[in-house]
C-alpha cells in the first residue's frame, strides 16, 4: 500500500502590515501615540499655547475700551479688574472720524477687486497651463514660476513711474493693479498644480459628451477645485487687507487704506492709543470674519493639498 504525501498548504495571504514591514508592535506603538495625542495633557498644553497666542489680541481689545488716562496710568490687564471703566467711547469717536471711515472703505475697495481678479485670472490660467495644449506652454509657465522669486521692492520704482505716465499713480485702481500683478504668479502656480491632479478620464469623458472647454472649466474644474480656490482667496484677501507698503507708495490721501491711515495717526500724534487701538481692532475684525466664513473650504483645500 502506497502512502500519498499530503499536498502543501498554500501560504496565508500577507496582511498590509506584513507587506510594509510592520507588525503588531508597530501598530500598537502607533495606537499608543495616537491615544497620547488625544489625551488630556496634550489638549491642556494646546489650550495654554492658544491662550498665549491670543493674549496680544485680548490686550488690544481691552486697550481699545479704555480711555487715554487709564491706559497711560496702568497696563491693559488692570482693565479686567475694573470692568466698569471699560466702554465703547473710543469706537464711537473713531467711527465719527471721516478720515478713518473713508480709509476703511478704501481698504474694502482695494481688497475685494484685487482678490476677485486674482482668483478669476489664476483659475483660467491654471486650467490652461494644466490641460490645454498651446505653443510654448511649458516655457511660459517657467516664466511665471520664475516671477515668484522677484521681490515686491524691485518693482516699486519702475511701476510707480509707469503709473505716473499713464495717470494711475495715487489712485485706487493703481493699487489694485499692483496687487493683482504681484499676486498672480503664486496664484497661477497654486491652481495649476491643483488642477493638474484632476483625473484625465473625467475631462476626456466630458469632452466625449460634447462639452466645450468653457463648459468643462465651469461645471467640472471649478467645483472640483473649490477648496484650493477658497484657500487662495483667503490668502490673497489677507495679504491685500494687511498691506501697508504698496498702499503707502501708490495711494494718495484720498485712496489710502486703513493701515496707512493708522500709521499716519501714529506719526502725527505719537502715542494716540485711543485711536490706534480701536482702529487696529477694527482692521482685525474683517480678516477674522472672512477666515471663519470660509474656514471649512480652507481646511478642505489644505488637507487635499497635503494628501496630493
Amino acid at each position: 500500500m502506497t502512502v500519498q504525501s499530503a499536498a502543501p498548504r498554500p501560504a496565508p495571504p500577507r496582511t498590509p502590515a506584513a507587506r510594509s514591514g510592520g507588525g503588531p508592535g508597530r501598530t500598537s506603538a502607533a495606537r499608543r501615540i495616537a491615544s497620547w495625542l488625544r489625551g488630556g495633557l496634550v489638549q491642556a498644553l494646546l489650550t495654554v499655547v492658544a491662550l498665549i497666542w491670543l493674549t496680544p489680541t485680548a490686550g488690544l481689545f481691552v486697550s481699545s475700551l479704555r480711555d487715554t488716562d487709564d491706559t497711560s496710568a496702568s497696563g491693559w490687564w488692570t482693565g479686567l479688574l475694573h470692568p466698569g471703566s471699560l466702554g465703547f467711547g473710543n469706537y464711537t469717536a473713531i467711527l465719527g472720524d471721516s478720515s478713518i471711515t473713508q480709509a476703511f472703505w478704501n481698504t474694502v475697495l482695494i481688497s475685494v477687486p484685487a482678490t476677485a481678479a486674482v482668483v478669476v485670472l489664476a483659475a483660467l490660467a491654471g486650467y490652461a497651463f494644466a490641460w490645454l495644449e498651446f505653443p510654448g506652454r511649458d516655457w511660459v509657465f517657467l516664466v511665471v514660476v520664475g516671477m515668484l522669486v522677484v521681490p515686491v521692492q524691485i518693482g516699486l520704482v519702475p511701476v510707480a513711474r509707469l503709473f505716473g505716465a499713464v495717470g494711475l499713480f495715487g489712485t485706487t485702481a493703481g493699487v489694485v493693479l499692483f496687487h493683482v500683478a504681484y499676486g498672480l504668479p503664486f496664484a497661477i502656480f497654486l491652481l495649476r498644480n491643483y488642477f493638474a491632479e484632476i483625473p484625465r478620464e473625467m475631462l476626456e469623458a466630458a469632452r466625449m459628451d460634447g462639452g466645450t472647454e468653457w463648459t468643462i472649466f465651469r461645471r467640472l474644474v471649478l467645483p472640483v477645485g473649490r477648496p484650493a480656490i477658497a484657500s487662495l482667496a483667503i490668502f490673497q484677501f489677507l495679504w491685500v487687507w494687511n498691506d501697508m507698503l504698496v498702499a503707502l507708495i501708490f495711494a494718495d490721501s484720498g485712496a489710502q487704506p486703513l493701515t496707512v491711515a493708522l500709521q499716519s495717526q501714529m506719526r502725527q500724534f505719537g502715542s494716540n492709543i485711543d485711536v490706534l487701538a480701536p482702529g487696529a481692532f477694527l482692521s482685525l475684525i474683517v480678516p477674522l470674519a472672512v477666515f471663519f466664513a470660509f474656514q471649512r473650504h480652507f481646511v478642505e483645500g489644505v488637507m487635499a493639498g497635503s494628501v496630493k
